[in-house]
């Protein structure tokens, strides 16, 4: 039987930042994930929005600055088969970087080997489970 309190749902936002056909990814160094690419973003923190969280998270990670954030879709993900058993709730946010000349840093190199934009029609593998969870599901963050 799964800990309860060990496993209480945790939310997360996620940024599907966009440049052009492409979206930041991050290659993941955690236990959860790790040497995965992954979408950036955090823990959403009391009485934070998901656009007040998207955007603190894109600073603190890389630097960047956003702009133009909406809700696109989220995932419900277990990570039952970790030593640790873990429960997000994942919100996925889209946006386009405020300053087009910006370019993300690497600000946490102890949980992220760096980041790239890659064309989402041709995403690197592997992928943690969340993102390809959505994109299995068909999820697109272009709009059309």
């Amino acid at each position: 039987m799964v800990n309860v309190e060990v496993a209480a749902p945790k939310v997360v936002v996620v940024v599907c930042l966009l440049r052009g056909n492409r979206v930041l990814l991050e290659r993941r160094r955690s236990s959860l994930g790790d040497s995965k690419f992954s979408l950036p973003g955090g823990h959403l923190e009391f009485g934070e929005s998901f656009e007040e969280c998207a955007t603190r998270e894109m600073k603190e990670e890389t630097g960047l600055d956003i702009d133009n954030l909406e809700f696109v879709t989220l995932t419900n993900n277990l990570f039952i088969d970790e030593t640790k058993p873990h429960h997000y709730v994942v919100i996925c946010m889209r946006a386009v970087l405020a300053d087009h000349h910006q370019q993300p840093q690497n600000i946490e190199p102890d949980f992220c080997d760096g980041w790239g934009w890659y064309e989402w029609d041709n995403l690197p593998k592997p992928l943690f489970s969340p993102l390809e969870k959505a994109v299995r599901a068909g999820f697109n963050p272009f709009p059309i």
